[in-house]
C-alpha cells in the first residue's frame, strides 16, 4: 500500500515507522529540510521538501496513486485543505488529525473517513486509566458508543474456571456484553474464544460493551467467588 502522510513531526514520524515496519511504502511531506532528512535517513522513507497543501509538491509526492493519505499537520486548516486536495485527486481513504472539534464537520465534508482528535484521544485515555486503572487497555468505537476492554483476570475472580456460554448466560453478565478474544497466558496468542472456552487464572479477556455498562463488566469479573 502506498501511503503519503502530511507533516513529518512526532505523529507524521511514528505512524510513517510503524507503517515501514508492516511493510508498506511511505511518503512524507514537510516544509522542513532536517525534518525531511531525518524521516529518508532514519525511518526510511521518501520525503518531499515542501507545503502538503500545494498541489505541485502532492502531484510529485504521487497523491494520484495514493491509497492512502494522513493528514498530520500542524494546524487544523492545514489538514483540512490537504483532505480537500487528497479527495479531489480521488484518494480512497483519508485520515485526518483534528485538535479542536470545531474541525470535525467540515473535515468529514471534505471527505476524511477518519478523524483523530488527539486531545479529546489523550484526555479519554488518562480519564480511564485512573477511573479504571484494572483495565490494560481500552478502545472507543463509533464515537463512543461501543468500548473494548482488555482486562486481566485475578486468581480468585467470579469467572475464573467458567465457560465463557455459563458467563454469558448469567444474569447479571450485563446485557449487550459479549467475551470476544482470549489469551490464556501472557506468551500465548490473542484467540477467539467459544462457548466451551474455559477462563483459566492470570489469562486475559477482550470484551466489548456499551460505556454505560463498564463498571457492571468489571464488578462481575472481578467479583470474588
Amino acid at each position: 500500500m502506498y501511503v503519503l502522510i502530511g507533516g513529518a513531526g512526532l505523529v507524521g514520524l511514528n505512524l510513517a515507522q510503524k507503517l515501514v515496519e508492516l511493510g508498506h511504502t511511505v511518503a512524507i511531506i514537510d516544509c522542513d529540510p532536517n525534518a525531511c532528512r531525518y524521516a529518508r535517513e532514519q525511518v526510511g522513507v521518501m520525503a518531499f521538501e515542501g507545503s502538503a497543501v500545494n498541489t505541485e509538491v502532492l502531484l510529485e509526492a504521487g497523491i494520484r496513486k495514493a491509497d492512502s493519505v494522513a493528514a498530520v499537520l500542524r494546524q487544523d486548516a492545514l489538514n483540512l485543505a490537504m483532505v480537500t486536495l487528497a479527495k479531489h485527486y480521488g484518494v480512497s481513504h483519508i485520515l485526518a488529525r483534528m485538535r479542536h472539534r470545531d474541525f470535525a464537520e467540515p473535515l468529514r465534508l471534505a471527505g476524511a473517513n477518519h478523524i483523530i482528535s488527539t486531545v479529546e484521544l489523550a484526555v479519554s485515555t488518562m480519564v480511564n486509566a485512573i477511573e479504571y486503572p484494572q483495565v490494560e487497555s481500552m478502545m472507543h468505537f463509533e464515537q463512543g458508543q461501543i468500548e473494548v476492554l482488555k482486562l486481566a483476570l485475578p486468581n480468585n475472580c467470579y469467572v475464573v474456571g467458567r465457560s465463557v456460554a455459563e458467563i454469558a448466560q448469567d444474569r447479571r453478565f450485563p446485557t449487550g456484553s459479549l467475551i470476544i478474544g482470549y489469551q490464556a497466558h501472557p506468551h500465548e496468542d490473542l484467540v477467539i474464544p467459544n462457548g466451551s472456552t474455559i477462563l483459566e487464572p492470570d489469562s486475559t479477556v477482550l470484551i466489548v460493551t456499551k460505556p454505560g455498562s463498564l463498571h457492571q463488566v468489571i464488578d462481575f469479573i472481578e467479583g470474588c467467588r
